[in-house]
Parts: C-alpha cells; structure tokens; sequence
C-alpha cells in the first residue's frame, strides 16, 4: 500500500499523526526538563501526572504510526537526493522510530517501579509490578538519556527537512506539510 496522493504528498493521516507526534515530543520533553527542575516543589506532582498523561497518547499515536507505516509504504525520495542521503534519511528515521519507541516505554516502566505508579490524568492505572526504587531509577535515568538522543535526532531531521524546503528547493519538505 502506499501513502501518496497523486502529488506526491504523504496522506493527511500520516501528516496528521507526523505533526502530533512532533508537538507532543517536542512539549513532553520540555515539560520533562520542567518538571525535574521543579520536583522537590509542593505542586510538581500536577507536572508529573500530565507528562505521563500525555505521555500515554504519545506512545499511543507512536504506536498506530508505526503500524500505519508499516501498511502504508513509504513516498520515494525524489531521484535527485544523492543515494548517500537517501540511505542517511532511512537511518534517520529508523533511529527516530527506535527512540520513539524506547522513550516512553521506559518512562513507563519508570513510573510503574516507583511509588506514584502511572496516572491517566486523574485516573491511577493499574499497579502490575513491586515498587523498587532502584529499578525505578535506572528506567529513569535511561528515560533521560533517551530524551537527549531525540533532541539530537529531532533537530538532524528538522535541519534536513529544512535544507530541502530553503537551499534544494525539491520538494521533499512539501510532501509532509499541509
């Protein structure tokens, strides 16, 4: 299957799924720096429960991306990208899907190991394992580490996107915008 009209634009469900993902991420991770700063504060908890809410529909839409890619092939880069930049974009984009999916899967393990456990705004899922704070810590600390790779990641992607709509001009920016 394909997702390209007969433009060559992506889908409106993958442009749609594209840009919510990137504004979740984008507000997730800083709220996440935010919170850390503030967590020894009366009020942080009201941080903590929205960045796992909104966590939650992250990793839900991350989910039903990554299916519908995998149903829906991905468009052709045009054949003026040097093949070097095509091979460096699908790296990119698997490493992107890796962390997107590392991200809040271990935030979640984090959240389920420790003694809060994992809120849907106001509603406390499910307690399925023991808290261990020590487990907790390392799910957090990688959590961490990950957030700094998609940074990273993110602006590569970002600065490329960018490149192709100012300086090449070829349309590749254009196929995931509206």
């Amino acid at each position: 299957m394909n997702n390209l009209n007969t433009n060559g634009a992506y889908d409106i469900v993958s442009k749609l799924l594209h840009w919510t993902i990137a504004v979740l991420l984008i507000g997730l991770i800083a709220l996440g720096w935010y919170m850390m700063s503030i967590e020894d504060q009366p009020d942080s908890g009201w941080y903590f429960k929205m960045h796992k809410s909104f966590g939650l529909i992250a990793a839900t839409l991350i989910l039903f991306r990554l299916i519908w890619r995998l149903f829906h092939t991905p468009a052709p880069l045009p054949s003026s990208i040097p093949l070097w930049q095509a091979k460096a974009a699908r790296g990119l984009h698997f490493l992107l899907y890796i962390f997107m999916i590392l991200m809040p899967l271990t935030g979640f393990l984090g959240a389920s190991f420790s003694e809060h456990g994992v809120n849907f705004f106001s509603l406390k899922l499910p307690t399925w394992i023991a808290e261990n704070k020590d487990i907790s810590e390392q799910f957090f600390e990688a959590h961490g580490i990950i957030a700094w790779i998609l940074v990273t990641l993110i602006s590569l992607h970002a600065l490329a996107a960018f490149k192709h709509f100012f300086i090449n001009k070829d349309g590749v920016f254009q196929r995931m915008w509206f």
